[in-house]
């Protein structure tokens, strides 16, 4: 078995962690910015060409307004200072999801990231942001009867975010919590799903590659028999 070449990450427990830690929710997201960068590290260590992180879902507008506001500001802060090495990483950003109802100043910061990281040839990562699976399938096919063409499977997936983007192998969940949350259910039809009991500040690069080790062992027959 090969490895894989789409990881997809559901990043949860940061607001628990804080918590934990006796400070706060948002001190909790602060420190899973940090982890990110260990993750990405280790993806590209491992030569993955995708890494799906899901950052913000169509849910979570229901958390409190001072909540929100530290997410955002924590995201455009992160993209403003990380933006260079992206590029001189050659690491490419892609932003999956509706980002029309988010302030105009991190709508610019995202598409200027879009835009200059569009020729790098390195790892691929993309950020699930007001992102919502029910939402992009209904989407998907509300534009194929705008168009007037054939609802089917391979035109679904042609119209979702994920267009052109291959289907993840690997969907890890942290946190404790044994669900899929509403991301990526069309194209995790036929992942190996991790889940994890560390809440993401303290899921580890050496956590990665285990979950990444244990892959390469499995043998996937899609239905079939082998």
């Amino acid at each position: 078995m090969s490895l894989p070449r789409h990881v997809a990450i559901i990043m949860d427990g940061n607001g628990r962690w804080g918590i934990k830690k006796k400070k706060s929710r948002n001190y909790g997201h602060a420190k899973g910015v940090k982890v990110v960068e260990s993750i990405i590290s280790a993806a590209t260590t491992k030569q993955i060409k995708y890494l799906t992180l899901y950052t913000f879902s169509t849910e979570n507008w229901k958390r409190p307004k001072n909540e929100i506001r530290f997410l955002i500001n924590l995201l455009r802060k992160y993209i403003q200072k990380e933006l260079n090495k992206l590029i001189k990483k050659n690491i490419k950003l892609k932003v999956l999801g509706n980002i029309n109802k988010f302030p105009n100043s991190l709508k610019i910061k995202l598409r200027e990231a879009e835009k200059l990281t569009k020729l790098n040839s390195g790892i691929q990562i993309n950020i699930a942001l007001n992102y919502g699976s029910k939402e992009e399938i209904i989407q998907s096919v509300k534009k194929l009867n705008r168009l007037s063409k054939i609802i089917n499977e391979k035109n679904i997936s042609k119209n979702l975010y994920t267009s052109n983007i291959p289907d993840p192998e690997i969907l890890i969940r942290t946190g404790n919590r044994n669900r899929l949350s509403n991301f990526l259910l069309w194209q995790s039809s036929y992942s190996e799903i991790y889940f994890v009991s560390k809440l993401w500040p303290d899921f580890t690069r050496n956590d990665f590659n285990k979950i990444i080790e244990k892959f390469v062992k499995v043998k996937r027959n899609f239905g079939g028999i082998k």
